[in-house]
């Protein structure tokens, strides 16, 4: 147990002062035998101080099998410095049943994935070092990867795991429903009319289904810094994770108007859409395609922005539980997708199939807490 406590001091050392060191420079430019180290070492470190924990509760802790009567861990009247007087076969035969099975310490190969066993993963490493990989954010902690080049890596995997899983058109229409779904579910339990949202993500879903509209789409979502036309790039990363962002620094026009306790609750709900329709207004306006992807998006925000809004900072605790919910198991499936425990990064078949059941699992998950509160 020292030893183990000492490792982990020396471990905690290496990864802050490897951490330090890249603190300055571009991570995202990590070769492959760096990336891979400092993830291992954050994987080793996280496993010890489990395996540090396990541990205590094994043999330090007195809820331990060691320490109940019988189990011949408790010092006697008899003892000398507290060192058991057992006979050996008895003690042996009385404690080959208590001690825990070795095998339970098997799980912490799985923090270890061979890398000679991820061809995905091995691939994208060196399209990283060789060519670099583009992103618009780096999202390393968000998704708890261990380092930027891990990120890199496992992104580049899951934009061709996306791809892979929306060329097929049972999955595409799965995605669309769900989608529909969780958002007029969450619109109903806020007793708003989805009847706008659902005829505005209908005219989204039109214009993204005619191909004479990708080249506008690739420009206009450039201009905003997306690096690929993927779910993950547009949906999860522009969209959702921007969104999240903003609501937790929302501007101060708004925060003026939710904390002010003169007004009235439906006066702050009122004043609060007003102020986020202004904005969207503005945004408008400056388009460079007035009907192009953008325009679609921000008629879906005039409909979902002001209840997010209103959910994340307004006084209703129920539906700010629901926000809350739904902010949790979004991210949460996306570190979920990002973890080698949870998603296969072998090939682009397996990772997908493990994607789409993360996904399953959180949207099943969703729909049932709205179902259930609504």
């Amino acid at each position: 147990m020292e030893a183990l406590e000492t490792s982990i001091s020396y471990w905690e050392d290496a990864l802050t002062a490897y951490r330090s060191n890249e603190k300055g420079g571009p991570l995202a430019v990590l070769g492959p035998e760096e990336a891979a180290f400092c993830r291992d070492l954050q994987l080793l470190l996280e496993s010890a101080v489990e395996l540090q924990e396990r541990s205590e509760l094994l043999f330090l802790d007195e809820r331990s099998v060691l320490f109940r009567p019988g189990s011949g861990a408790q010092p006697s009247d008899h003892d000398v410095d507290g060192e058991a007087d057992m006979s050996g076969a008895e003690s042996f035969a009385s404690a080959q049943d208590q001690v825990a099975d070795l095998r339970e310490f098997e799980e912490f190969s799985e923090y270890f994935p061979d890398l000679e066993q991820l061809p995905l993963y091995q691939a994208a490493l060196i399209q990283l070092e060789d060519g670099g990989i583009p992103c618009r954010s780096l999202r390393t902690e968000l998704v708890k990867c261990g380092s930027d080049g891990e990120y890199l890596a496992k992104l580049h995997c899951l934009r061709l795991a996306f791809q892979y899983m929306l060329k097929d058109h049972t999955i595409y229409g799965w995605f669309v429903d769900a989608g529909r779904q969780m958002l007029a579910d969450l619109m109903l339990y806020a007793e708003k009319d989805p009847k706008d949202f659902l005829i505005g993500y209908e005219n989204m879903l039109k214009y993204l289904q005619e191909s004479a509209n990708w080249r506008d789409l690739e420009e206009e979502l450039g201009l905003k810094g997306v690096k690929a036309l993927t779910f993950y790039d547009v949906v999860l990363d522009y969209i959702l994770m921007d969104a999240f962002e903003d609501l937790e620094s929302p501007p101060s026009s708004v925060t003026a108007v939710v904390q002010n306790r003169w007004l009235s609750n439906g006066f702050k709900e009122t004043a609060l859409t007003t102020a986020v329709w202004s904005v969207l207004k503005a945004k408008r306006r400056m388009l460079k395609f007035p009907t192009g992807f953008m325009a679609h998006f921000y008629t879906l925000s005039e409909q979902l922005s002001p209840l997010l809004a209103w959910g994340f900072l307004g006084p209703d605790e129920g539906l700010r539980d629901t926000c809350i919910y739904f902010k949790e198991q979004v991210m949460g499936f996306l570190a979920d997708i990002f973890n080698f425990q949870k998603c296969k990064y072998t090939t682009v078949e397996e990772l997908a199939n493990d994607v789409l059941l993360n996904l399953k699992y959180r949207v099943e998950s969703i729909c049932q807490r709205l179902s259930v509160q609504g």
